[in-house]
């Protein structure tokens, strides 16, 4: 690493400088005061030469270092570790600022503390990215200063890193925790009891209560002499893609994010639960065109191939082909599938539109359609009104409120499974339906 150092003084001498001067001005009137206030002059030349001296007595008095993880997670909160090291003798106060990327936007980043010789400190920040993509982190800039306070050292550390932005990885593995623990209760995540029986035979064991006795294995209760039932498990190796319209309607923002940044999200976390639950798992990506087809599989491996393809993925300006998108699912979907299809109708007309495909693809697979509340205008149709020209925006916030609703009871009334949400909670929602669909043996 190349340091480079400069030297500042800090207002503190700039203050007792001023100082001086107004005595060396009261000594026109005070002649008798000349003497002391050359002598203060003297000492505080002497003071601040000394400070100086205790900056730059050795080369090198600081050393640090940034950790990064090896990829941010979009749209959380991503922890920055500096570890900065005092090798003087010295107790330094120190202001750490770190040229975080032009991205972020950040221009306050000031991290103070003190910091005795001979130890260590270890600085910890988030930082909350907004878009996907290489992030570059560049030097570090350390300002360092004794008690006296007279003069301050800049040490600037060359230190460029670039990490990339990624489909949110902690979110993945926060929903994969909350979803496969079966000892622990999460907010959020409902438990929910099976409907019907699969077929998967998993193993015959002791009865207890509360098992189903439809279950009871009587050939191996009269070979034991106790009650034994046959346990089943789910299905596995089921068909579960994920489809993201990467047209104009997904590049509505919301807290920061694009709404198609939010589907990406969940759809690694949903991808991740399926291969962890024994399934296979797709994506296909569309707009006016066909962007993305990956085919269902299994795999860790697999996981790291729609990540990559998520990673990649950009809002188009045109609007959705969903003709196009029934001939992809008919030539590269095989077998009966759960299908997620992220997207966001405004009106019932864009509905209306998009209806008559979405019916089709429903007929041969189980399709999950899962689309946006503007939580704006959803917040804003409950506030109060105090005027007429109040009543008149609330009524329309309120009609538009209510028009999202139609959409979701004329999907339902054809049978497609609908999930209105707002994007905040859309994770939790997909993953909430995915278990439910599973549970009810309807994959």
């Amino acid at each position: 690493m190349k340091k480079r150092w400069n030297l500042y003084l800090r207002s503190r001498f700039f203050y007792l400088i001023a100082g001086i001067i107004c005595a060396f001005t009261a000594c026109f009137a005070l002649p008798a005061m000349l003497t002391a206030v050359e002598i203060a002059l003297g000492l505080s030349v002497a003071v601040t030469v000394a400070d100086c001296m205790l900056l730059f007595r050795t080369k090198e008095i600081l050393r640090a270092r940034r950790t990064l993880p090896k990829m941010f997670s979009l749209g959380s909160e991503n922890h920055v570790r500096i570890e900065v090291a005092n090798t003087s003798i010295l107790t330094l106060k120190l202001s750490v600022t770190d040229e975080v990327p032009v991205q972020f936007q950040v221009r306050n980043l000031d991290l103070n503390f003190d910091l005795e010789g001979g130890t260590t400190r270890l600085l910890d920040y988030t930082l909350r990215p907004l878009s996907r993509g290489e992030y570059i982190f560049n030097d570090i800039n350390i300002f360092a200063r004794t008690s006296l306070g007279f003069a301050e050292r800049r040490i600037r550390i060359s230190l460029r890193q670039m990490v990339p932005v990624y489909p949110s990885i902690i979110e993945m593995k926060t929903y994969e925790l909350k979803a496969l623990s079966r000892i622990s209760n999460f907010h959020g995540i409902k438990k929910l009891r099976r409907l019907g029986q699969s077929y998967e035979f998993e193993q015959i064991k002791n009865y207890v209560t509360g098992d189903d006795y439809r279950s009871v294995n009587w050939k191996a209760t009269s070979r034991k002499g106790e009650l034994m039932v046959n346990q089943f498990e789910e299905e596995r190796a089921q068909q579960v893609y994920t489809i993201l319209d990467a047209s104009r309607s997904m590049r509505m923002p919301s807290n920061g994010l694009s709404l198609l940044d939010y589907a990406i999200n969940t759809s690694l976390v949903i991808s991740n639960i399926a291969l962890n639950k024994q399934d296979k798992t797709g994506l296909l990506t569309f707009s006016d065109r066909i962007d993305t087809v990956i085919r269902a599989d299994k795999g860790k491996g697999h996981l790291r191939k729609i990540m990559e393809a998520l990673y990649k993925q950009q809002e188009q300006t045109l609007e959705a082909n969903f003709e196009l998108l029934y001939l992809a699912v008919r030539n590269s979907i095989r077998g009966r599938s759960l299908l997620f299809l992220y997207t966001n109708f405004e009106s019932y007309f864009a509905l209306e539109r998009a209806l008559p495909i979405i019916r089709k693809l429903n007929k041969i697979h189980v399709l999950v359609v899962v689309f946006f509340e503007n939580a704006e205008i959803v917040d804003y149709s409950a506030a109060e009104s105090s005027n007429v020209e109040e009543i008149y925006l609330h009524t329309i916030a309120q009609k538009y409120v209510s028009e999202k609703s139609q959409i979701v009871n004329e999907l339902r009334q054809y049978g497609i499974q609908a999930i209105l949400t707002r994007p905040e909670d859309l994770s939790i929602n997909t993953v909430n339906k995915y278990l439910e669909l599973k549970s009810r043996g309807m994959i």
